[in-house]
């Protein structure tokens, strides 16, 4: 139900129960959180790309039906476990995290969207926060990150009615950074997490934090944050590190 696919630098994670619109049952989330904590703890892993098995769906969330059978599934939504929560499962990769969304992102499976730190959308990508439809409440962070990625007027519209979000509104309401075709969805998330994984994987969790953090506080608070992590950080690089990585640099602007 979870298969994973290291090379070169990049895991590729994919969501495996297409039949089931890789609804998120209590196996899967178990699986999925074992597989982050391996990929975080593998040195020869830098980047990783999460995506849905076939092309209805990214992940629908939980399993509707597991929660309909079983009285304490419904405890999953507020679960602050990583083994529960896959948002937390997600977060706690310390390395950056490409969503490449294949299809729709349902209510938890939105949530999921959103715990990763790029999203690249295909064409069929949608989204939708059905929640109160369901009659339940976020417990995954979805009522407090999507306002603050879209705005709070997009957000309540989109919560309250559970209406879906078609890829292209998407990018333009900033929800993903790109929309390309279906064909194009993985070889696109590919290139990117590629050129993520030329950096040193240490460089890249580090500033990865580093704005996560940042976000996380006042404008104020994250700009003293910076200028604290970022002396402590630049003060241990030497100019013949940074010579090194010149000639790297020119190179790779004269090849784009």
């Amino acid at each position: 139900m979870l298969l994973v696919e290291k090379k070169d630098g990049i895991a590729v994670v994919t969501l495996n129960r297409p039949e089931a619109m890789n609804a998120l049952s209590k196996a899967l989330r178990s699986e999925l959180y074992k597989a982050m904590v391996d990929i975080d703890r593998d040195p020869e892993v830098s980047v990783v790309v999460l995506t849905g098995a076939g092309t209805r769906a990214f992940t629908a969330g939980l399993d509707l039906k597991e929660l309909g059978s079983d009285a304490k599934a419904m405890g999953a939504a507020n679960a602050e476990g990583a083994d529960e929560n896959p948002v937390k499962a997600i977060e706690l990769c310390t390395k950056p995290v490409i969503g490449a969304i294949n299809g729709v992102a349902i209510t938890g499976g939105f949530e999921v969207a959103l715990a990763c730190d790029v999203l690249i959308a295909s064409e069929n990508a949608r989204f939708a926060d059905t929640h109160a439809r369901v009659g339940i409440m976020p417990g995954w962070g979805l009522s407090q990150k999507l306002s603050r990625l879209i705005g709070v007027y997009r957000a309540k519209e989109l919560s309250l009615t559970g209406n879906f979000l078609d890829a292209k509104t998407a990018a333009d309401w900033g929800l993903v950074n790109r929309v390309v075709s279906a064909e194009e969805l993985m070889s696109t998330a590919m290139k990117l997490a590629a050129d993520m994984a030329t950096i040193p994987v240490e460089t890249l969790s580090f500033y990865k934090r580093l704005i996560d953090d940042g976000f996380a506080r006042s404008f104020e608070d994250g700009m003293a944050l910076e200028h604290k992590r970022s002396s402590k950080h630049n003060r241990k690089v030497t100019p013949e590190a940074v010579e090194a990585r010149r000639a790297a640099i020119q190179a790779r602007g004269r090849g784009q």
